[in-house]
């Protein structure tokens, strides 16, 4: 096979992936998804795929960057864009001021920092956390913003604050998963320490809409929206467990239990007729499960696991039927996604949270010390085609929207593109 056929092919794929996104967030009541936006944690689907082209392929301080924006305090929220605006969290004055920032996409301009909660006492973190670690979902003329236990905040697109709400529970190494917007509902899940449930909030009140206990244990995932013989169904990762719900009214319809997992970070991906998820702490496990049955699952949905190599932090990404995961130690795999078959493994090296991009015919992987590999879409072998470097800490996942990547620092936020 020549590379073009195999690029031609790869965009085929790509962009039946990312047009299947946003056709079930459009069917879901979500706004309209428009070339150039990536409105939510982990692009237009929520599951680390772009449809951008022409991206850069190298680049440094001195080279393909447009514009780069310095950011008061400290967040690890993904930039969140749409339209001409980057939304993004952060928090200052060590953590008691927590804050919503509005970028100008074209120049990098702070249009709007907003502080929207205020706490004396934000209490502690993890010391790889921050208290602005969610991202923000935009969705047409709202912006909303969860800070775990400390607050969810509703703004416009001028930066006022139209609602705000608390959630009470633990959450213990601080804030986590992102919010999801379904319809007229903001779903939050909330596994802390103490308790843990999914709660589902009126869009424009920020009331109560209906509210799903679980046990289980403290995890920190974002939930994933996906259809199911043609019904939308909520995946949620929690501690010890993890669930599908119908997402208009919170019903549990489906439960899988991995042993003893706890602190979930990763988001699901969906495909091949499987629900990709992963166990969290001490000892991470990958799981393929069919998300078509009721009630536990554990025994009879299960299609394979993978029980060495799985990440703790660093979501999975599937691209057709080939399945790709970086642990945080820095081992990429390729997985056959129907069967977890390793076709490649390779040792990258550094130590990885944020989560994989696909765009451009290209995978991004993002290490903490603000170096990105770039490597080819491959199943027979690791092919690296570039590594970039920029200072600072890097743990926010790389957004791509209007032929750029958005990749955020612990001191700035980037706009990368070609020349």
């Amino acid at each position: 096979m020549t590379a073009c056929n195999l690029f031609s092919q790869l965009d085929d794929v790509v962009g039946s992936a990312v047009r299947t996104g946003a056709f079930a967030l459009a069917l879901l009541g979500a706004s309209a998804i428009q070339a150039g936006d990536s409105p939510q944690f982990r692009g237009p689907g929520g599951e680390g795929h772009s449809t951008e082209k022409n991206l850069p392929l190298t680049w440094s301080e001195s080279e393909n960057i447009k514009w780069k924006a310095d950011i008061d305090g400290l967040g690890w929220s993904t930039p969140s864009i749409e339209g001409s605006q980057v939304w993004l969290t952060t928090a200052t004055d060590e953590g008691k001021s927590l804050r919503v920032v509005c970028l100008d996409k074209a120049t990098g301009t702070v249009l709007h920092n907003v502080e929207v909660f205020k706490h004396e006492t934000p209490g502690p973190i993890h010391k790889k956390n921050s208290y602005a670690s969610p991202s923000v979902v935009i969705d047409g003329d709202r912006v909303y913003a969860h800070f775990g236990k400390l607050g969810t905040a509703c703004l416009d697109r001028n930066g006022k604050v139209l609602w705000t709400s608390e959630q009470k529970y633990n959450h213990r190494h601080g804030p986590g998963g992102s919010p999801v917007v379904f319809e007229n509902l903001v779903i939050l899940a909330c596994d802390g320490g103490d308790i843990q449930y999914v709660i589902a909030l009126d869009r424009a009140t920020g009331n109560e809409v209906w509210k799903t206990k679980r046990e289980g244990a403290m995890a920190y995932s974002t939930p994933l929206l996906i259809q199911v013989d043609g019904k939308p169904q909520l995946v949620s990762t929690g501690g010890e467990w993890a669930m599908g719900y119908e997402p208009k009214t919170g019903k549990e319809i489906w439960r899988f239990r991995y042993p003893k997992g706890y602190s979930n970070v990763p988001r699901p991906v969906f495909g091949q007729g499987l629900v990709f998820l992963c166990s969290g702490y001490d000892k991470p496990w990958l799981y393929a499960v069919k998300p078509t049955g009721e009630g536990d699952v554990t025994e009879t949905h299960m299609a394979w696991k993978l029980e060495r190599g799985a990440p703790l932090n660093p979501s999975p990404l599937l691209l057709g039927e080939d399945l790709y995961i970086v642990s945080d130690n820095g081992i990429a795999q390729c997985l056959d996604a129907k069967t977890g078959e390793q076709k490649w493994m390779q040792r990258v090296g550094g130590n990885f949270s944020a989560s994989p991009l696909l765009a451009d015919g290209r995978i991004y992987l993002l290490d903490e010390g603000g170096k990105t590999y770039v490597i080819e879409p491959n199943k027979t072998e690791y092919k690296e085609l570039a590594v970039n470097t920029l200072p600072g800490r890097t743990q926010a996942s790389i957004a791509a929207a209007d032929g750029a990547l958005f990749l955020r620092t612990d001191k700035s936020v980037y706009r990368i593109q070609a020349k």
